[in-house]
């Protein structure tokens, strides 16, 4: 994997070991940073089911201002560490060690300006955080990554995208 875009453009990441973790490819993360270009400037990032940080990292490579990574397993938390070091990231960076829509439930109102997700599929983790930003949004935008034929819970205002068997869904706050 690689950075595509920016300061860091061009970087290679590691994945994590095993089968578990399913990166987002290239061609979906650069249609993601495409729609949220104009709200990476100086923003406050939180990616949700990091993996590799390849998110996250693609969005400070892009001009955000801070990212806070969230992942739960072992394997893909020393990918991400070992890529934070790589690219120099760690003023920039936290990373926390928890399950990543406990933590989303946790958050109070816009802690963040724009929130990623990418949650296994078929596992429910993308409905469980549309509902939970439906009821209380902890940023401004939320963007998820789940399977194109996932059935998630209408939100209104949510706006998907397809890529093959893969779909984003963002939604933005309400004022």
């Amino acid at each position: 994997m690689r950075i595509i875009a920016g300061r860091w453009r061009g970087h290679n990441i590691a994945a994590p070991p095993g089968e578990k973790t399913r990166p987002t490819t290239d061609r979906v993360r650069e249609a993601w940073m495409s729609v949220l270009q104009h709200d990476l400037p100086g923003a406050r990032v939180l990616d949700l089911f990091a993996g590799s940080g390849a998110l996250g990292l693609e969005a400070l490579s892009r001009g955000a201002a801070h990212v806070t990574f969230v992942e739960n397993g072992a394997g893909p938390l020393r990918a991400l560490q070992s890529n934070i070091a790589h690219l120099g990231a760690e003023a920039e960076v936290e990373v926390i060690r928890a399950d990543a829509v406990r933590y989303a439930e946790s958050l109070p109102a816009a802690a963040f300006d724009i929130a990623l997700a990418d949650p296994p599929y078929d596992g429910g983790g993308a409905a469980r955080l549309l509902a939970r930003f439906a009821e209380a949004p902890f940023a401004q935008i939320l963007c998820v990554e789940h399977r194109a034929r996932e059935a998630l819970p209408p939100v209104p205002g949510a706006k998907t995208r397809r890529y093959g068997d893969t779909a984003l869904t963002f939604i933005t706050a309400r004022a």
